[in-house]
């Protein structure tokens, strides 16, 4: 299955880097699927990943020294590592049971650099500024270009 996670980007700095669990992730959930239903599976990704870029900000508030850019894993997992939330906080949000290693890992999603200032004050509650990150997409990478992410 296909997820999306929220990360902060020196969670991938590491030599093997290993996105622990449990955590929210992000995924085509059913709920998401109800909520539009006249979308198409590339759109119901994009709600999906743009959850996962939600959450990143949240883990940017609680990591004051990462470096302020917003970051998503795309990553496929074993269905059984997916579990649903009993109250999801938004329609695309389960529960990630399971570690995921660079080997399941797809894509990764970041912002460019010169997002970082608006990315820190939507970390700190800035709606001005999250409504401009809304506007921005998340730059992709192959999971071999980690080490090449630009840092602001």
């Amino acid at each position: 299955m296909r997820v999306y996670l929220p990360a902060i980007l020196s969670e991938l700095q590491r030599e093997s880097p290993v996105l622990l669990a449990p955590r929210i992730a992000h995924g085509v959930t059913p709920a998401l699927r109800e909520l539009w239903p006249d979308e198409d599976d590339e759109g119901w990704e994009y709600a999906a990943q743009a959850g996962a870029a939600d959450g990143s900000l949240i883990l940017l508030a609680g990591a004051p020294g990462a470096p302020p850019l917003r970051v998503v894993v795309a990553a496929d997992v074993p269905e059984g590592c997916v579990q649903a939330l009993d109250d999801p906080p938004v329609p695309s949000a389960v529960e990630l049971v399971c570690g995921v290693d660079l080997s399941q890992m797809v894509s990764v999603h970041v912002d460019e650099p010169a997002a970082a200032d608006d990315v820190a004050a939507a970390a700190a509650g800035d709606e001005a500024a999250l409504d401009r990150l809304e506007e921005r997409d998340l730059l992709w990478y192959d999971v071999t270009e980690i080490p090449q992410i630009p840092v602001p």
